[in-house]
Formats: structure tokens, C-alpha cells, sequence
């Protein structure tokens, strides 16, 4: 009885602090919400009237859920959100105070914009920006705050924003596969919207332990660490039981989210000791891009609440996974139709298999632009780790695909089997159908029955920048395709050319077995395919004219943001590497070298004792010496990575101060490591100065 009513707590309370479709047919009247509708679905304008409405219902609405403020909310360039909140109260003649929100509140904010980065699009002086209020993604109470999700452009109309070209790039998708559609005889399709199911990956420490890490706190990931008795090498974590105290914290999480509108659905244990996951439902692009940000957000405070800290970083500690974000993306049509869905006899469907070498041409062709959207310093400790896809960029098909694509370019007849049926081989278990290809772990990008799964994006990355980036790349696949069957006297033998043509030329991107291994690295060598190990070896590609002219050719950038952008993220690289030095240098100046002088002067105590009482011999002067050595070490890799640091941030060139950071920092901090672990693993818990990885890992 109890469990019936909790489920049927989760179906009434779910998305109740969401302004929805429901509270808008209930609260608006029939022809602002049919506007509303309208502005949403087809991008047509509100007039001032229906916004002063529906601002007016918002409110009233909001303020019933306890809300005192409001807030423009939107996605700068930071890859985090921003929000400035203002009350609703407005004073009157009388001395108190009514509560008001208009019509021109909703729709326009102004934000000062000086402080969020521009990547050189305007001067630091320049600090008035606009918000603007973007109608396809709802308002939500948070707290005491209604939050209007917004976008965000300077005075001079540049965008400063993530959700801006974002929905440039599922305009234009729209756009082009409506041309596909018309082609193939579809007519009730009046829209083709991109959806994204972001799997977030993640760790849980407890936050006593985590403040006493310097490292954890500045960085997000331990720069210090000796790997632990036991790591993940028993496989005992991933999909274990979950322990009492985290399945407490995902169980307020999930209610969280719900109240939030947001479909979580799967939550589990990860590989690593102390990792989870939490999985959505599909929602649109835009959506679903606001409704991770807030996810990552949600789940850093109710963690508090349970005395835990949520870590996002890429690779937190050494040794153990590192924590990724899985992108499913698939196309579909408000008729109904998965465009990326095989269907029984995948051969036959035309229509799916010319939207399937569409992708197959856009990853090869702009292979540099998916990498290095997820580009970042942390990310590039966790590419090609044997946990995450390499930085080669290359799609998995399946064998049954595989050879579908092989007979399409050969021209040959396929034969098409029915969807098989997985046989379990236990009389009590039902069987089920079979799905068109089997998952590859190991594949940046993988065909997994209907859409496509991009598997290298960081736990802490916006999605903002791989979905613009997707959806601008098969929209001008798709619109290079149109252009050119819309002009075929014979569809049928146009098409058949067409698809053979791209299988020939870019089939080289289509790899199906473990990218992990080195045989791989070796034949896409050999293939042509680029390898951009580092952040700094592919960031500079933004820029290559093949990049901006698509960007353009669509209006999703122009080449100034394009510009802007790369700068933004060739900086940050360096800004974070300058971090992470100064982080290590102040733990080894103030915590190692003293652990290690400080166990020096015990045992040269225990020697000088021993001595005085006439026993010689003994394991201490021989660790004495060995400590003595590390100490030193590490003293003067200190030293040698506070020279480097200096010199690195002295440089002015953007791309060459990363290139500094990328070939003298980094090895210098890795060498500094290397003597600080072995430390550790010799000085005595009670003398060494902060938490240990088994501290960190094994005690939630």
C-alpha cells in the first residue's frame, strides 16, 4: 500500500515547479497559448500583448510555488550557467509593495556582460548584454526563484552564448531534412527536431575527506595520489549492490529531478570504486542541454545535503576510470518517424540509409570539429585510456550494417533479413528481438539500433557544443545531398550513385572492432584518419576555412565567433594548467616537503637512540636515505615546475603559451608526481598531510 502511493507521489509531484505545456493550457487563454505554441514549434513571433499574458500567469504561477525573485538563466561560454535574480516586488505610492513581472521582463534582460568571456569579441568595457527569452525550453521555480531560460548576446548583437547557435544548428537541421523527406514522398512531416539522452558519469567522496585535499578543491582532480591496495581491477563495483548512504543520495536526486521535469531514469554503480551513473529519457537538443546543466547542478547540492561531494572532473584520480558523458543523438519527425530506425529490412529503407551516409561523410569530413568539442585538459587524460573512446574519431555500424554499406557501394542486391530474435536458451525467459548491431564500448561514435552514441564527451561538459556541432554537420551533409538529388531526372538512379559515391569515399571512417588496441592506432594511420592526442593539437583546427565556411554557409557562427571561441578554449587550457602548477607547488611546499623532513627527523631520532643504546644495524638509516632522496627530489621538481609555470604564463601568444604548458608543464608535473607518490607510499598515515585514495574511494 505504502509503495503504491509513493509511485503515485512520483506521477503527481513530477515536473510540478515546471511552467509546462498543462499549466499553460490551464493558466493562459485560448489564443496567447495557441501563440505560445506557435513561437515554440515554428519559431513565429509573440506580440506584446500575449507576452505581458503570459508573463502575468508565469508570475502568479510562480510566486504560488513560494518564488519571491526571478531569473533570465543562460549558457555563457563559461560551460557552466548564469544567473541574476530579481525580485518581483514593486513599490507603491502607499509605501508597501505588489508583486509585478511584465511582459518586457520576460521576454529581454540585461545582464552586465563584462565579466563572462568573449574570446576577444568586444572590450572589457563593453559590459551591457541582453538575454532573451527562449520559449522552446519551459521556466522552473528553484528554491524561491522562477528561472526563464534564456540566451545571451552583447550590445552590438555577437552571441555570448552556448543555447544560441545551439538553436541556429536545430533550425537548420530542421531545414534540410524536411528537403530529404519531401524527396522521399513524406508529407505530414512539418518538423525534424535532433533529441540527446546525455548519460552523466560521476563520483561521490565524502566531503569531510574532500576538504582536506587542496587539490580536489582547486583542480577537481587529485594531482597527488598513490594508487590504492585495490582499485576497480576486480570488477566488483560496476553494477554492484549500491551502498546505503548513496542510494539515499540518488533516491533525493531522482525527486529532485522529477519535480524538475527531468526524466531520470537509470541510475547504477560505475566501474570505478566510489563511481555512478544516472541516465534520461530523449528530449530535444535545446532541452535537453538546459536539463543537463541543471543535473550537474542538482547533483552537486543535494549531495551536501548528505554530507558528500559530487565530482565532475574528467579524471579525478589516477589509475581508476575516469568519468565520461554519453551523447545519444537520433533525429526525428513530428509524424512519428525515427529517421535513424532501420526497420525491419534496413537494406531496403532508402530513407534511412541516405540519413546514415550523411553521417558516415560528416564524420569524416569534420571528424577534427567533433574532436575537439570535447576538448579540454581533463579530457585529455581520459581519451584513449582503455575507459573512454580514443581521440580518433571513427563510427561503429555492426556487421549487418557493415554489410549493407559494402553492398550499397558495390551495387549488388541486398537481401534483407527480418529482425532476429535473441534467444535466451532458458524455456522460462521470453525471448526478444535482437537489435541491429551489438554496443562497442570501445567506439567514439556508435550505431546502437536508432541513433548514434558520441561516448568521448567529458563528465563536466556542456552538451551544447557537440550538438551544435552534430547538427551542423548533418545539416550540411543533408543539404549537399538535397541540392543535388532535387536536380536528378532519375531519383532512384541518383540516389543509388549518391550513396554508392559516399560509402567509396569516406567508408575509411567506419571501424568496427576494439579501438583500443594498438592495431587500430596503426590502421587508421594508415587509413588517413587524424589522431589529436592533445587538446592543443586540435584546437587550432576550429579555424580551418573548410570549418568557418559551413559555420557561415548556415549562420550558425560567424567567423568572428568561430575566432572567439577557439580563444576562449585555447586560453581556459592554459588557465587550468596554470592551476593545477601553483595547486602543486603549494601542496608540496607546505604539506609534502614538511611530511617528508618531519619523518627524516623520526627516524634520525629512532638511529640516534639506537646508537646510544649500543644496537646497531636496522631498516632506518636505510630509509632514512631513501626519504632523504625523495625529499630532495621533490624539492627541487617544485622548483623546476614553478620556473616553468612562470615562463609559460609569460608567453603572449595564445596557442604557444598552451604549447609550453602542453610539453614542459605538464611532464614537469607528472615528474613531481611520480616522487610525491612514492613518498606516500613510504611516510607513516599519521604523518602524511592529507587523505589518501583509499581514504577517498572506500569510505562513503
Amino acid at each position: 500500500m505504502d509503495e503504491t502511493k509513493s509511485v503515485q507521489g512520483v506521477v503527481d509531484y513530477f515536473a510540478c515547479n515546471v511552467f509546462n505545456d498543462d499549466i499553460m493550457r490551464d493558466r493562459l487563454p485560448k489564443y496567447v497559448y495557441k501563440a505560445l505554441k506557435n513561437a515554440q514549434n515554428f519559431g513565429m513571433k509573440l506580440d506584446k500583448e500575449a507576452a505581458e499574458v503570459i508573463a502575468n500567469a508565469m508570475k502568479d504561477w510562480a510566486v504560488e510555488k513560494g518564488a519571491t525573485h526571478y531569473t533570465h538563466w543562460f549558457h555563457p561560454m563559461t560551460g557552466i550557467t548564469a544567473e541574476k535574480h530579481d525580485s518581483f516586488i514593486t513599490p507603491t505610492p502607499n509605501g508597501k509593495v505588489i508583486m509585478e513581472f511584465s511582459g518586457k521582463e520576460l521576454i529581454k534582460g540585461e545582464p552586465d556582460a563584462s565579466s563572462f568571456p568573449s574570446g576577444g569579441l568586444r572590450a572589457t568595457f563593453e559590459a551591457r548584454g541582453y538575454t532573451a527569452w527562449d520559449p522552446t525550453s519551459n521556466a522552473f521555480v528553484r528554491d524561491d526563484t522562477l528561472y526563464i531560460p534564456t540566451a545571451f548576446c552583447s550590445y552590438s548583437g555577437e552571441i555570448l552564448d552556448k543555447k544560441t547557435p545551439l538553436l541556429r544548428s536545430m533550425e537548420i537541421c530542421n531545414e534540410q531534412a524536411l528537403r530529404i523527406l519531401r524527396l522521399f514522398g513524406n508529407t505530414t512531416a512539418t518538423s525534424v527536431t535532433t533529441t540527446v539522452g546525455a548519460e552523466q558519469e560521476y563520483f561521490l567522496v565524502d566531503k569531510e575527506t574532500y576538504e582536506k585535499r587542496e587539490d580536489l578543491i582547486f583542480a577537481g582532480r587529485t594531482l597527488f595520489g598513490a594508487p590504492p591496495p585495490k582499485g576497480q581491477e576486480m570488477d566488483d563495483h560496476y553494477f554492484g549492490s549500491i551502498k546505503r548512504r548513496v542510494a539515499d543520495y540518488m533516491k533525493d536526486l531522482d525527486e529532485e529531478l522529477w519535480k524538475l521535469g527531468i526524466y531520470a531514469k537509470t541510475k547504477h554503480n560505475e566501474a570505478a570504486p566510489a563511481q555512478h551513473e544516472l541516465a534520461p529519457i530523449f528530449t530535444t537538443s535545446n532541452v535537453a542541454a538546459d536539463q543537463n546543466q541543471i543535473t550537474m547542478d542538482v547533483m552537486k547540492k543535494v549531495a551536501l545535503r548528505h554530507g558528500l561531494v559530487c565530482l565532475l572532473h574528467e579524471k579525478p584520480f589516477d589509475g581508476v576510470n575516469g568519468s565520461g558523458k554519453h551523447n545519444n543523438w537520433a533525429m526525428s519527425t513530428d509524424d512519428g518517424q525515427n529517421l535513424f530506425e532501420p526497420g525491419s529490412t534496413p537494406g531496403k529503407n532508402f530513407q534511412f540509409l541516405t540519413f546514415l551516409c550523411a553521417i558516415i561523410k560528416g564524420v569524416d569530413e569534420y571528424a577534427d570539429l567533433l574532436r575537439l568539442s570535447v576538448a579540454s585538459a581533463g579530457n585529455d587524460h581520459r581519451l584513449g585510456g582503455n575507459e573512454a573512446p580514443p581521440a580518433i574519431i571513427s563510427i561503429f555500424l555492426g556487421d549487418e550494417l557493415q554489410k549493407i554499406v559494402e553492398a550499397l557501394e558495390s551495387g549488388k542486391l541486398i537481401r534483407a533479413n527480418k529482425k532476429k530474435q535473441f534467444v535466451i536458451g532458458v524455456e522460462a525467459l521470453p525471448n526478444f528481438p535482437k537489435d541491429t548491431t551489438d554496443r562497442n564500448r570501445t567506439s567514439p561514435f556508435a550505431f546502437t539500433g536508432n541513433k548514434f552514441e558520441f561516448r568521448s564527451l567529458g563528465s563536466g561538459d556542456s552538451i551544447s557544443c557537440t550538438n551544435i556541432i552534430l547538427n551542423t554537420i548533418i545539416a550540411n551533409e543533408l543539404c549537399e545531398f538535397a541540392d543535388r538529388l532535387e536536380k536528378a531526372k532519375d531519383f532512384t538512379s541518383e540516389l543509388n550513385a549518391l550513396l554508392a559515391e559516399t560509402i567509396k569515399n569516406h567508408k575509411k571512417v567506419i571501424f568496427n572492432g576494439n579501438n583500443y588496441s594498438d592495431e587500430w592506432v596503426k590502421e587508421a594511420e594508415k587509413r588517413g584518419l587524424p589522431n589529436y592526442i592533445s587538446t592543443v593539437d586540435v584546437l587550432p583546427h576550429y579555424l580551418d576555412k573548410k570549418n568557418v565556411d559551413m559555420f557561415e554557409k548556415f549562420k550558425v557562427y560567424s567567423k568572428a565567433e568561430v575566432e572567439s571561441r577557439y580563444e576562449i578554449l585555447i586560453e581556459n587550457y592554459s588557465k587550468l594548467l596554470h592551476i593545477e602548477a601553483v595547486t602543486m607547488i603549494d601542496m608540496a611546499k607546505k604539506q609534502i616537503l614538511y611530511a617528508g623532513i618531519e619523518f627524516t627527523k623520526e627516524l634520525c631520532e629512532t638511529i640516534t637512540f639506537k646508537k646510544s643504546a649500543g644496537i646497531t644495524g636496522g631498516a632506518e638509516e636505510a630509509l632514512a636515505k631513501r626519504i632523504t632522496k625523495l625529499t630532495s627530489e621533490v624539492s627541487e621538481k617544485t622548483a623546476e615546475l614553478e620556473k616553468l609555470d612562470k615562463k609559460a604564463k609569460a608567453i603572449e601568444n595564445l596557442l604557444k603559451r598552451a604549447q609550453c604548458y602542453r610539453n614542459e608543464v605538464i611532464p614537469a608535473m607528472e615528474s613531481l608526481r611520480e616522487s610525491a607518490d612514492e613518498m606516500e607510499t613510504i611516510v607513516p598515515k599519521k604523518i602524511w598531510p592529507y587523505p589518501t585514495y583509499s581514504d577517498l574511494l572506500f569510505n562513503v
